[in-house]
């Protein structure tokens, strides 16, 4: 068996986490969290999950002129649920994703909204963060972790997603399916599976933020479920993208590469969750907003040269050989 590398963390933390707290909102509300990010006019824009005290989410604005301190919070809820229009948010929106679509000049939101059949996947657009047009829900429960690639393939736009199953002992895999509109999408397959036994991301992963755009691929990151007797963790991990065909994974990571180790990652609303639906490039690092313990907003940073130099060093299997030979030798990418 070939010796295995560890690399340890690759991002690192923001000394004076977390970034953003419940006690800097401007109203009401339980928690602060899970926030997408992006720039928009040399500002950062995080769109924050707010958690009132019914249990329910809202999506609400913080801009920072430097991405670290100094934000201007919306004084109330930006992106609001709406039951009457839109049934499936009855019981909240949650952990939003923002892609740029320069082909139709709009921001694209992708995020989750909590139906009485359980949570599913929905997307909305906008040009300015202040009015929304919603496109209703994108695939049925229950999904999560959704989000659009900026560009289109083969004149078909891309999605990310991690279905769940209620069936004993199946897998929540991340998928990739397509659209000709962004509102009806076929073509579903597994993108990424879930590895077996004691791996650090075995049974469950699910995206974390949006795709982005590197010299040579998408880089995506994910999230893995480590599930014991008295807890489960959430960690880290990445993959690297075909730039022509996101179906293919080029690298894929076998350790995790950040996970919950301070106290406000470690204690919370729950527990061990480092989980980042946002990150955006800011001259020459990559910043990752993250919620921590689903109770505040924390940001951790790493040189984007550091970032490639490590994804290319990670396998071109999903898994190693002498692990993983099942998958590897089942998984057939089917010719468009």
């Amino acid at each position: 068996m070939a010796i295995w590398k560890d690399h340890g963390e690759l991002f690192v933390r923001y000394k004076r986490n977390p970034i953003l707290t419940v006690e800097d909102w401007p109203y009401q509300a339980n928690s602060v969290f899970n926030p997408a990010a992006v720039i928009v006019d040399g500002k950062t824009l995080l769109l924050v999950r707010v958690e009132d005290h019914r249990g329910f989410s809202h999506f609400t604005i913080a801009r920072s002129d430097n991405g670290i301190d100094g934000w201007v919070i919306d004084p109330e809820p930006t992106f609001a649920p709406d039951p009457v229009n839109y049934p499936e948010e009855i019981y909240g929106i949650e952990d939003p994703r923002i892609t740029y679509i320069d082909e139709i000049g709009k921001w694209a939101v992708a995020y989750t909204a909590f139906s009485d059949s359980g949570p599913l996947t929905a997307l909305a657009f906008t040009e300015d963060f202040k009015t929304f047009e919603r496109i209703g829900p994108t695939l049925p429960p229950e999904n999560k972790d959704a989000a659009i690639f900026p560009v289109k393939f083969k004149d078909r736009w891309a999605m990310l997603h991690r279905p769940v199953s209620n069936i004993a002992g199946a897998k929540a895999n991340i998928w990739i399916s397509f659209s000709p509109d962004m509102k009806y999408w076929g073509e579903h397959e597994v993108l990424l599976y879930a590895r077996d036994g004691g791996w650090w991301d075995a049974r469950k992963i699910g995206l974390s933020p949006q795709p982005i755009r590197v010299s040579d691929g998408w880089l995506i990151m994910y999230h893995g479920v480590r599930q014991t007797t008295s807890k489960a963790s959430y960690r880290l991990g990445m993959a690297l993208l075909d730039p022509d065909d996101p179906r293919k994974v080029l690298h894929r990571s076998e350790g995790w590469i950040f996970g919950p180790r301070e106290l406000y990652e470690r204690s919370g609303d729950v527990n061990d969750v480092v989980f980042p639906c946002g990150w955006v490039l800011f001259d020459d690092e990559i910043r990752i907003y993250y919620g921590s313990a689903d109770t505040s907003v924390s940001l951790a940073t790493a040189k984007v040269s550091d970032v490639l130099k490590y994804i290319h060093e990670c396998p071109e299997e999903q898994c190693p050989d002498e692990y993983c030979r099942f998958f590897e030798g089942h998984k057939q990418v089917t010719p468009r």
